[in-house]
């Protein structure tokens, strides 16, 4: 199984769904995760995820383009700007699955705090959610 997780930048919301899927499942299953642009691995995504024990600090940031080719059982899109622009993956019949976040390096001037511990916990909800609903 295949799974795609698209925002903007690739660098917050979707590395946290990356890390709770590859947590929640054990790694039983493919996980990507990728933007419609490529901002790198945002810190603070870093530190919220290690505080609840997920370490996701060797997470690269990618362009959705790299996966073109490349076929998916879900693509879920953590942003309105991803659902927007996400580009059509031919011959790719994937669900396709949309939750907007909030995202945690717009607020709070990028700093550290609430925001991002908010959005994580959000994130978790919605991915244990997901997890339910279509894996188990």
């Amino acid at each position: 199984m295949n799974i795609l997780i698209l925002c903007t930048g690739n660098s917050c919301r979707s590395q946290i769904a990356h890390g709770f899927l590859d947590q929640l499942t054990d790694n039983s299953i493919s996980v990507f995760s990728a933007g419609v642009e490529k901002h790198g691995l945002n810190k603070n995504a870093v530190k919220c995820m290690a505080e609840i024990g997920i370490d996701i600090s060797n997470y690269t940031s990618n362009l959705v383009d790299e996966y073109m080719n490349k076929q998916f059982d879900f693509i879920i899109t953590v942003c309105d700007n991803a659902k927007e622009t996400c580009p059509i993956f031919i011959d790719n019949n994937a669900k396709k699955i949309h939750k907007n976040f909030k995202d945690p390096s717009k607020l709070n001037n990028g700093l550290y705090g609430t925001e991002f511990i908010e959005v994580r916990d959000q994130i978790k909800n919605f991915i244990i959610e997901f997890v339910k609903v279509n894996l188990c």
